[in-house]
């Protein structure tokens, strides 16, 4: 049987392998102004005392940092994850350290910048999980505002999914060119339902009530907050004396009218008075509040959705793509199978350039089969996940950080991303797991909890909680996430891989991922790498070390030896 490391040509992806290279981590801002702005390294000089027993040892020996110098404290990736002793024995986060390098940058220059896919750059590394308790509009609009990704979960009806992805996409900076629309003899109850469903009431009023008819109107809340009838029509009540902007127009001439005129919205008309696009004053201060927002290339906010393997997964899809994903990622608990791969190459038919994110996998041997497939990236974890039983009930998986190495280092050969899905519950994993290779990583506990995160808050104790639970659960399973372990539906009991339960309240994420970016932007500077695309150089040459921690010294890393304590986050 040939090696995966050097697979037969008939078995190779049509992707061509590339030289190993920042390509598959190298984000946006990450470039050689960034790097050359670094001290360079000085010659090491030796202080009185250090000289005096050095020549003890006779001539003064000149010492450089070359190859051994490195090698001299800890091991590298390779000798822990692959050496000949150590071969036959998976390793978690905690059961490793990351040895420090050398600083001379300042932690405000550390750039976390990374790929999600092949074509989806990000400014943060930071991905929140397609889970029904974690991630829906809130909280993928929130996830992109700060420069990372939020993937819409499935476990819902194929029109709530939609509902979802749409309010991702509309919620955007920049021209709106597909505004919802009233007519003059639309009401007021018309325009409170539309506020209701879509949380803005600012509606542009054409002849017709579509977009590209001419505009005779706007109505916002101040037109309509005094009036007490639903049955009153915007006619009597729309603002009928407009500021508007002619096409052609530049955003920025756009953006200087709006603020001139402190107007909350901005129509955008054609020669003949006909509505082309919207702009929002909100827009501007989303763009200052928030200037690493993910978005593409209309300037909408990205926006990922996860589907399953099953054939009515097809329909689902056209749907998603219909309302504006950027990126589809196929939900599986174990991702090498035929439906996951029949699935990757029915979507590269049908919508070549949408990405699609495979998995979930922890061997080379299935990376390489959804690579070879099409994927665009891959998602790394089985059974690592706080609420996951996998490897428990199933007893096939892989301890997390043996995972992510393994599997980043064959992708990387092909110019695939890899996101680190599970294991993750503080800042220093979240280090842990990018310095072994991940572009990404892709959190459920340490979002859930936040305001964003769908649920409700409750009090248990004292304690200001929120539930939380995990994809293979019976209660997740009932409302359709089966389909992520049963990919037939023919399976007559279901076996539950997760459980549910409730975490602390974490407040909102204007304030958490913050914490959790400085967090990474600190582990990183300690590293001595200024990037993660020089991170993972470091990493494959052999510069980064590492070294296993017993469990002594696993205690010993976190707190210990007192009484009481208080542990804030931030």
């Amino acid at each position: 049987m040939s090696s995966l490391a050097n697979p037969p040509q008939d078995r190779m992806p049509t992707a061509t392998p590339i030289a190993p290279a920042a390509s598959a981590v190298a984000g946006p801002r990450m470039g050689k102004d960034l790097l050359a702005s670094r001290v360079a390294p000085k010659k090491p000089t030796w202080s009185p005392r250090s000289k005096a027993i050095l020549g003890t040892m006779g001539d003064e020996p000149e010492v450089t940092e070359d190859e051994d110098f490195f090698a001299a404290d800890g091991y590298s990736a390779t000798e822990v994850f692959g050496g000949k002793s150590l071969a036959c024995v998976g390793y978690t986060y905690d059961d490793i350290i990351l040895l420090p390098g050398h600083i001379n940058f300042g932690v405000e220059d550390v750039d976390l910048s990374s790929r999600f896919t092949r074509n989806i750059a990000l400014s943060v590394p930071f991905v929140s999980s397609p889970m029904d308790t974690v991630t829906e509009h809130e909280m993928a609009i929130m996830m992109a505002l700060h420069g990372g990704l939020g993937i819409i979960h499935y476990n819902m009806t194929v029109e709530e999914q939609v509902s979802e992805v749409r309010k991702v996409k509309k919620y955007r900076n920049g021209f709106i060119t597909d505004p919802l629309c009233l007519s003059p003899q639309n009401t007021v109850g018309d325009v409170r339902r539309v506020k209701s469903e879509n949380g803005f009431a600012g509606i542009p009023i054409t002849v017709d009530g579509k977009m590209g008819s001419k505009l005779v109107g706007i109505v916002t809340n101040r037109d309509i907050d005094f009036v007490d009838d639903d049955e009153t029509v915007l006619d009597a009540i729309m603002t009928k004396e407009l500021v508007t902007a002619t096409e052609p127009v530049s955003l920025i001439e756009a953006h200087r009218i709006l603020r001139q005129s402190r107007k909350g919205k901005l129509p955008v008309v054609n020669s003949n008075g006909e509505l082309s696009a919207l702009i929002s004053r909100t827009d501007l201060l989303k763009n200052r509040d928030y200037p690493v927002a993910s978005k593409d290339s209309t300037s909408n906010l990205l926006c990922g959705a996860a589907v399953g393997t099953r054939p009515g997964d097809r329909v689902r899809l056209k749907a998603l793509v219909a309302a504006g994903i950027d990126v589809v990622v196929i939900d599986s608990s174990q991702g090498d199978s035929i439906y996951q791969l029949e699935m990757i190459r029915w979507i590269k038919s049908e919508w070549p350039e949408l990405q699609v994110v495979g998995g979930n996998v922890v061997t080379q041997r299935q990376a390489f089969h959804l690579i070879q497939a099409g994927a665009d990236g891959l998602r790394v974890g089985m059974g690592s996940g706080s609420i996951c039983t996998t490897q428990e009930v199933c007893a096939v998986g892989r301890p997390q950080a043996s995972a992510v190495y393994n599997v980043s280092k064959l992708a990387r050969r092909f110019g695939v991303p890899i996101t680190a899905d599970g294991g993750t519950a503080s800042t220093g994993h979240i280090v842990k797991a990018l310095a072994m290779g991940a572009s990404c990583t892709m959190m459920g506990s340490l979002l859930a909890g936040t305001e964003e995160a769908p649920g409700e808050y409750f009090f248990q104790d004292g304690v200001r909680l929120k539930r939380y639970r995990g994809m293979g659960s019976i209660d997740a399973m009932t409302k359709g996430s089966e389909k992520r372990y049963n990919w037939t539906g023919k399976a007559a009991v279901k076996v539950a891989q997760g459980v549910s339960g409730a975490v602390v309240d974490k407040g909102s994420l204007k304030r958490y991922i913050p914490y959790l970016l400085q967090g990474t932007r600190h582990g990183l500077q300690d590293l001595g790498a200024i990037s993660l695309s020089e991170m993972h150089e470091y990493l494959y040459a052999g510069r980064l070390r590492i070294e296993l921690r017993s469990p002594a010294a696993q205690r010993e890393g976190g707190v210990h030896n007192l009484y009481t304590y208080e542990k804030r986050l931030f």
